[in-house]
């Protein structure tokens, strides 16, 4: 599994910042002004900091005298911090038949709605066999009254729709987490 990072951590520090000119901000986040890269890395390496170049776009760029390895830290416990609060949406999936028999269906929605209830996704789909294809009519229906049982909890996103053989839809939750 891959993990993606948020923001970028390559940024210039001290000597590797060569342009002519630099808009520098302190430490303490006050605008310092338009000054040399030599100067404001002078100014760092009194203050015992570091010149970082924030952004590298701007005319002229923008520089700040940061620790830069507290910056770095806080920035990847931010990440980490990010990766722990979010949460991945699965698509569950309910089959039934269009013969389902009334205790069976009651148990399906028992599963779906629990389903729904820890925030995931669910695609509800009927399956037709051999001369079933000629009454769609019966699993919409079917499909119908699954999405009104489920009703407190989820709201249908899609409408049924004929696949093939199967028709489906999807209900999502009501109460996003």
């Amino acid at each position: 599994m891959e993990v993606l990072t948020i923001a970028k951590l390559d940024h210039q520090l001290n000597e590797e910042i060569r342009d002519k000119e630099v808009r520098l901000i302190g430490a303490d986040g006050a605008q310092l002004g338009i000054m040399s890269a030599a100067q404001a890395n002078a100014l760092a390496e009194e203050q015992g900091l570091d010149l970082v170049k924030i952004s590298p776009t701007a005319v002229p760029p923008v520089c700040k005298i940061m620790d830069y390895s507290k910056f770095c830290f806080d920035q990847k416990k931010r990440e980490k911090e990010a990766k722990k609060n979010q949460r991945v949406v699965e698509i569950k999936e309910i089959r039934m038949s269009p013969s389902i028999d009334t205790n069976d269906f009651n148990t399906k929605v028992k599963a779906t709605i629990k389903f729904l209830m820890d925030g995931n996704r669910v695609k509800v789909s009927v399956r037709f066999r051999g001369r079933e294809m000629a009454h769609t009519n019966l699993g919409e229906k079917l499909l119908m009254d699954f999405a009104e049982k489920c009703s407190e909890v989820a709201t249908m996103e899609k409408n049924p729709k004929l696949e093939g053989r199967f028709m489906a839809m999807f209900l999502t939750p009501k109460n996003s987490k």
